[in-house]
């Protein structure tokens, strides 16, 4: 072959694989295009868009007279679209962007006009897209926002976008807070209303386009098309009075600081509906002072001590072992229980002496020696018939309440493995065992509603939209725990208690009758048992008005160490101070009652405040208005049948005077007015940061100081 066949033979091939290959990319450009094309589009679409969810707004939760304990209001994330099409143009943008600067600098001062007009310029150079504003925008700084220069163009030509976001808040604070609890993505974490009613409260999340832009940030799609709205949640209206809940939280404070305890807890609750009106737990914290952070009243499970007694004495009477006029040497307050004659413990009761009495009368007193000798003469023999009674009653089961974290109570019988000859005498005055504060207060409240036990509530209804979408009622545990004689005993006991026994130098009153059981039990320390260092859990469990019950409490004061440590005077002035406001406050509780008056009987002095919730206050009172533009008697009005009120009246864009109303008043007038609200003490305003008449923008902050 000769040398230029062989060189043409070489060009012929190189330019045929050229060919060939040229073909091939031909072939799988086609394919590309053609045969996967949606495929790749799709997948180029995914890189560069998302879906992000947007928060539904939750549901309220309302006290039973409907005001907010808990609420969602709207908190914004403010950005803007720097290449927006209303300021694409240069001229637009530069002649009111130090405009816009101002204004944003003087809504926020925390920066200069200066820094605010620099960072926005560096944004248009960079052709930011989604440069940041402002995190943590309320709804009406947001309103100003959107009058201010360049962002009045409209939602796309201004180049303003806007995120929203919730923000959960207790109006009340720190009223019921553990009660209310909080949101927990973890539902065997669930706290308190809010976790337990999640399903409800939260609505469905709705969807938002986002489109990825330069420097890897993405930013929404301005295409209400391609959004999902979200469905807000439903309102929870729970069977909380917040009126009795403040009561009780300050009682049940004062009483542990006083006593420098370790934790302690008040529930109040409706006898009929078993609806709980009031739940305070406090525990004593590292820095001395009292903060709710754990629900005793449904999750501390201990030894109730002689709250029990209702139980023992209850089965005792419904077997008929014995009445109520039995009598029972108590042997000076000692008594030794024997086995193979050796001593296995000496029962002691709280205070010695005493010999015969009756049956009424020792448990009137407390007596631990007499019911342990009523249990142990009568069923020792048998021990299962008085744990099958306790059984029957339900008090070895949980009461399925409405919230999450309710112990357990452990009532033990002749079948477990830890029973011993100690166990039945033990158990007659309340140890033993274990038993949270709601489920002894559930028996109590058994014997106030005729017999009738029924599991405590926390929810009324589910309302969406201001309608009642599900209504929740007590669930009937037992429809009748005992017989109408042996009810008619314990109820006559339990006044007694009161009238003439433990409990009659600080609950006793003349204004109305209280029934109920102190408790002092000795609580074990760990390991250590019983032992050296003594521990106490002061305790007093009934119902009032003894006549007619209308509420129920049990009030648990766990290891008082400054002072006394016997229940009547632990736990009795909290009580006493919790039934004293309730009942004044309940006027149904006294209709069928002649009315009595106690005390100051003068008109009291009305602040201003919101006029249209007083009126209505003074038409359930039965109270005539009387409208007074002034002091009601210099201008001669006749105060002596009903209240005179002055409306509250400011003009607008000024702070209103609210010094000396109450924390309700005040906030009402402020919010009104236009203004935000910061709080500092408690009780009613001693002074306000902004003098009333002062003229201050809508949305501006004002701080006000109670005492």
């Amino acid at each position: 072959m000769s040398i230029r066949t062989n060189i043409l033979l070489r060009v012929y091939i190189a330019f045929g694989l050229i060919l060939l290959f040229a073909g091939a990319v031909m072939v799988q450009l086609y394919r590309v295009q053609f045969v996967q094309g949606k495929k790749w589009k799709a997948m180029s679409h995914s890189l560069s868009t998302r879906y992000e969810n947007v928060e539904a707004t939750r549901g309220n939760i309302l006290s039973v007279d409907g005001s907010l304990l808990a609420t969602s209001v709207p908190e914004y994330e403010l950005h803007m679209d720097m290449l927006a099409g209303g300021i694409a143009d240069d001229k637009v943008f530069y002649e009111k962007i130090d405009s816009l600067a101002l204004k944003l600098a003087q809504l926020y001062p925390d920066k200069s006009a200066r820094e605010f007009s620099r960072i926005l310029r560096d944004a248009r150079k960079d052709g930011d897209r989604y440069q940041l504003i402002r995190r943590k925008v309320t709804f009406q700084e947001l309103k100003l926002i959107r009058k201010f220069p360049l962002l009045n163009l409209g939602k796309y030509k201004g180049g303003l976008i806007v995120l929203e976001q919730n923000k959960r808040i207790l109006p009340f604070r720190t009223l019921a807070a553990r009660t209310i609890g909080y949101k927990n993505e973890n539902v065997k974490n669930a706290v308190g209303l809010e976790g337990a009613f999640a399903e409800y409260i939260n609505g469905e999340n709705g969807k938002r386009l986002m489109q990825r832009i330069a420097g890897g940030v993405y930013m929404p799609v301005n295409n209400g098309e391609e959004e999902i709205p979200a469905k807000n949640g439903a309102d929870i209206v729970s069977t909380i009075d917040v009126n009795y809940q403040d009561v009780a939280q300050d009682a049940l404070k004062k009483q542990l600081i006083k006593s420098q305890a370790d934790h302690g807890c008040v529930v109040l609750m409706e006898v009929a509906t078993g609806e709980i009106r009031a739940i305070a737990n406090f525990t004593k914290t590292k820095d001395g002072d009292y903060r709710e952070v754990y629900n005793y009243a449904i999750s501390d499970a201990n030894d109730p001590g002689s709250t029990f007694k209702l139980a023992s004495y209850m089965t005792a009477f419904d077997q008929h072992k014995i009445d109520t006029n039995t009598l029972v040497d108590v042997e000076g307050g000692r008594y030794n229980l024997y086995y193979k004659g050796r001593v296995l413990k000496t029962i002691r009761d709280a205070e010695d002496g005493g010999g015969i009495m009756t049956a009424k009368r020792a448990f009137e007193e407390s007596s631990n020696v007499a019911v342990v000798k009523f249990i142990t003469s009568h069923y020792t023999d048998n021990p299962k018939e008085y744990t099958d009674n306790l059984y029957a009653l339900h008090l070895n089961e949980k009461l399925e309440l409405q919230i999450p974290g309710e112990a357990k109570p452990v009532v033990k019988n002749p079948a477990n493995r830890s029973w011993s000859k100690l166990t039945l005498p033990e158990m007659a005055y309340g140890y033993e065992m274990q038993i949270t504060p709601l489920q002894m207060l559930t028996l109590y409240n058994s014997v106030a509603n005729n017999g009738k036990m029924i599991a405590p509530i926390f929810v009324r209804e589910i309302q969406r939209l201001g309608n009642t979408v599900e209504r929740f009622q007590a669930r009937v545990i037992n429809e009748k725990v005992c017989s109408d004689a042996t009810l008619g005993k314990l109820r006559s006991m339990l006044e007694g208690v009161v009238q003439e026994g433990t409990g009659k130098n600080v609950i006793k009153n003349s204004i109305y009758t209280v029934a109920g059981k102190t408790g002092t039990a000795q609580l074990a320390n760990g390991s250590l048992g019983y032992g050296v260092k003594k521990s106490y859990q002061a305790s007093f469990c009934g119902y009032f008005p003894a006549d007619h019950p209308k509420y129920s409490m049990i009030v648990v004061v766990n290891n008082p160490t400054a002072g006394d440590y016997l229940a009547a005077k632990v736990a009795g002035p909290v009580f006493r101070e919790i039934a004293d406001r309730v009942y004044s406050n309940d006027i149904q509780i006294n209709k069928n009652t002649n009315t009595r008056f106690v005390g100051n009987t003068t008109m009291p002095k009305v602040k201003q405040g919101n006029v249209k919730a007083l009126k209505h206050v003074y038409s359930k009172l039965g109270i005539k208005p009387l409208y007074a533009s002034a002091n009601a008697a210099a201008n001669g009005i006749d105060t002596s049948n009903g209240i005179a009120y002055e409306e509250n009246k400011y003009k607008t864009g000024t702070v209103p005077t609210v010094t000396g109303m109450d924390l309700s008043d005040a906030l009402y007038a402020l919010g009104n007015a236009g203004y935000k609200v910061t709080v500092r003490g408690s009780g009613v305003v001693a002074t306000q940061s902004v003098s009333g008449g002062s003229v201050m923008p809508k949305g501006s902050k004002v701080m006000i100081e109670l005492q």
